[in-house]
């Protein structure tokens, strides 16, 4: 028998929900400060009527629902669920009172790329976007890799209650750095900015020696930081990272990139000493071989092609791309339509496999993910041996990952059916992009960027996309993110509100 939700239910989302818009809004305040220190005053009033839209909802859901209990599982779940489409609905607010979009969809469409670390976009004249607007486009995807609700539990929440680890489990991460979630959550921020101030500084350096003004060598340096740990390919130009033609800074960002990607616990593991999982962890392992595969197909199909005058060039376009597509970054150093016209069908195979298997679970980025690629692998390998045993033989299988582990038949069934529910994303959303009159090759290619959280475009994504398709590409941003458990326990509740008893 399935129970009707009951008001208690809706107290204990609504107050949580409510805490994150607040941090939304607090977010709002670093952009607000770039604006009014470069003298961008439209800019700021548009910051300020966000944030004054961000706390007034915030708070007036956290006084409605105060008193409410501890969150369930599902409370965990439906509350990650509805606080991104609530972060986006008010995070487009600045951007859509800013000129640059043409409907308030666009707006969105782009808040929700950040928080999902997608990096498509629909923001029009990039190239005279002001800082401050280009300072919330990249704090929003930083702050999304993060997780908007591990914003809540780092900087507004003392953790003492048992439903933080719902909360934080909600938004796909499962690994505790430390026994306390809000802990961990404050762990993961301290990474994040030591890897900032080293980062930003070598983009800062590689600015400068490319000849950009000190001013904007910093405000380029901390964009492209926060575009590349987050993977969330957020660039500052319209040319993406070809604006820059440095060789140094191109091998500057694509390791924040694939260092970015990696597992959180990977990064505490090492912070704290134990650099010997960087040899044995599944995930890493899965990377490289899959990483392999990818920089053959791309760089066959290529050469076959002619399509880079020497073995230089090619190796400088084709490991940027495939490392930033398997990173799910979207950093790009080709021109969008190059891919159709000039990769041909063989490098686009490689390119969208990387972005489909994506990088590392508990990170920043999206995809299926190296963990699961592994235990699949593993678990191909297990009933191999499995079959060429004795029949009584009891076939044991393990694995690494932050420790060893057995392969047992419920973490292959939850590997398998997540990495099914990103290939039927993907399906679905090349249907809508060839209703939508677009070819198989770039259906495919922007479905899986957009479902995967990549942001690579075959120049399909643009002001002009139709409304219908904007929409299947955030809901798939939306669910690639959360890896669908999160929204399977909203439809869960909503389905509960309407049949239960």
């Amino acid at each position: 028998m399935i129970l009707r939700p009951q008001t208690g239910d809706f107290l204990v989302i609504g107050r949580h929900t409510g805490r994150v818009i607040v941090g939304v809004g607090f977010l709002m305040l670093p952009p607000l400060l770039v604006a009014l220190l470069g003298g961008e005053w439209n800019p700021a009033i548009d910051f300020l009527v966000g944030v004054g839209a961000c706390l007034t909802v915030g708070f007036a859901l956290e006084l409605a629902c105060r008193g409410a209990r501890e969150p369930s599982w599902t409370h965990g779940m439906v509350i990650a669920a509805v606080s991104w489409l609530a972060a986006m609905a008010l995070g487009a607010v600045p951007g859509w009172l800013s000129g640059h979009y043409g409907s308030y969809l666009d707006a969105c469409f782009d808040a929700m790329s950040g928080l999902t670390t997608t990096g498509l976009f629909l923001l029009q004249d990039l190239d005279h976007a002001s800082a401050g607007l280009n300072t919330w486009r990249h704090l929003l995807s930083w702050a999304g890799g993060q997780g908007i609700v591990v914003v809540a539990l780092a900087f507004l929440s003392s953790g003492r209650g048992a439903g933080a680890y719902t909360l934080y489990v909600g938004e796909a991460k499962e690994e505790r750095l430390l026994p306390s979630v809000v802990s961990t959550a404050r762990a993961i921020w301290f990474v994040s900015f030591a890897w900032m101030a080293l980062g930003t500084f070598a983009l800062l350096a590689a600015g400068l020696a490319i000849g950009l003004a000190p001013h904007r060598a910093l405000l380029h340096g901390v964009w492209v930081f926060m575009g590349g740990w987050s993977t969330g390919g957020f660039a500052p130009m319209a040319a993406n990272l070809l604006y820059y033609h440095s060789a140094l800074y191109e091998m500057i960002a694509i390791s924040i990139c694939i260092v970015g990607s990696f597992n959180f616990a990977l990064h505490w593991a090492v912070w704290t000493g134990n650099r010997a999982e960087l040899r044995r962890n599944v995930e890493l392992v899965s990377f490289a071989v899959t990483m392999a595969i990818a920089l053959l197909l791309v760089a066959a199909g290529l050469a076959r092609l002619g399509v880079y005058p020497d073995a230089t060039a090619l190796f400088r376009k084709v490991f940027f791309q495939v490392a930033s597509g398997h990173t799910t970054t979207g950093f790009g150093t080709v021109y969008a339509r190059a891919f159709v016209t000039q990769w041909g069908p063989l490098a686009m195979i490689g390119l969208t496999l990387a972005m489909a298997i994506g990088a590392s679970s508990c990170s920043t980025a999206g995809g299926i993910k190296g963990l699961r690629v592994g235990v699949l692998a593993a678990a191909l390998l297990q009933e191999a041996r499995r079959l060429i045993s004795p029949e009584r033989a009891v076939v044991a299988q393990r694995f690494h990952h932050i420790g060893t582990r057995h392969l047992t038949d419920a973490v292959v069934r939850s590997a398998a059916l997540v990495a099914l529910w990103y290939l039927a994303t993907y399906a679905i959303g090349t249907v809508a992009g060839v209703w939508y009159g677009a070819d198989i090759a770039s259906a495919l290619f922007e479905a899986v960027s957009a479902g995967s959280n990549t942001g690579l475009s075959c120049g399909l994504t643009g002001p002009a996309l139709p409304a219908g398709l904007k929409i299947v590409y955030i809901l798939e941003m939306w669910v690639g993110r959360l890896e669908f458990m999160g929204i399977i326990a909203l439809f869960g509740f909503a389905a509960a509100l309407a049949r239960g008893k």
